[in-house]
């Protein structure tokens, strides 16, 4: 019991590791995390709105990206984008293996947002798409201005969950070989771990994802319960998000709501 006490809660190692920890490693931590999580929801959301075109060419290269980076390990995605660009040539963040971390978590986090928001825009009643084009506006238009913000309101929860993804596979950037400073609170432990042969660095980390990760877990919580309860109060006028648009789409928008609800009814 006194070896197993040693290896996994020495208190020696475990404050010897936190300064660490905590100054650099949840800093580049949660820097890889919302770089990443930002990366995946702008490429999230135009790889859904290519995921729901008609046009199969148009779905086509969107659907056969979210597959293969859903379907690839998050260490191997890792790995060739962190170690196999540079080492092909493609160095657009030279030697600053930070940039390359942020793109290969992002690459992963934007196919899982992609089928995120393509659950989100598609839970929007048909007849909004219907209802804008009858009014004029195009299908990038309609999507831009009522569809898609309503879907990312559907979506919340998820994309709050995909984040505390994010923050778990940042871990994985460690095979990059991150430099002092660079360094992310797995690398940290790791390292300490091999110098000293003694987990309690690792437990030390382990405390500090929970920190971040468990009230995010309450929150994604609390975002779906509100979603539930308000879901049957009705969705948001759009035309506050047509407001934009100084030709008279705010009307429209309003006439948008009326003439969906007129055909869900009938």
């Amino acid at each position: 019991m006194s070896d197993f006490l040693h290896t996994f809660f020495d208190w020696s190692e475990i404050r010897g590791a936190l300064p660490t920890l905590l100054t650099e490693g949840l800093r580049n931590t949660l820097l890889i995390a919302v770089l990443a999580i930002l990366f995946g929801l702008v490429a999230g959301v135009l790889l859904a709105v290519l995921l729901l075109s008609r046009r199969r060419l148009v779905r086509l290269p969107a659907r056969l990206y979210v597959d293969v980076f859903r379907g690839l390990p998050a260490i191997v995605t890792v790995s060739l984008i962190g170690l196999g660009l540079p080492a092909a040539g493609v160095r657009p963040f030279g030697r600053n293996p930070l940039g390359y971390a942020v793109i290969a978590v992002g690459l992963i986090s934007a196919a899982y947002c992609a089928e995120i928001f393509r659950s989100g825009i598609q839970a929007v009643p048909p007849g909004q798409l219907q209802a804008g084009r009858s009014l004029g506006m195009t299908y990038l238009k309609t999507m831009r201005l009522v569809v898609v913000p309503q879907g990312i309101r559907n979506v919340l929860p998820a994309l709050a969950g995909q984040f505390i993804v994010d923050i778990k596979e940042s871990s994985l950037v460690y095979l990059l070989g991150l430099g002092v400073g660079q360094r992310e609170l797995y690398f940290i432990a790791q390292e300490r771990q091999a110098a000293s042969y003694n987990a309690s660095a690792l437990v030390a980390a382990g405390l500090c994802y929970l920190v971040i990760t468990i009230p995010l877990t309450y929150l994604v919580n609390w975002l779906d319960r509100r979603m539930r309860e308000g879901g049957g109060r009705g969705a948001r006028r759009p035309a506050a998000l047509a407001q934009e648009d100084g030709t008279g789409t705010a009307g429209a928008a309003g006439e948008l709501t009326a003439g969906a609800a007129v055909k869900e009814r009938a």
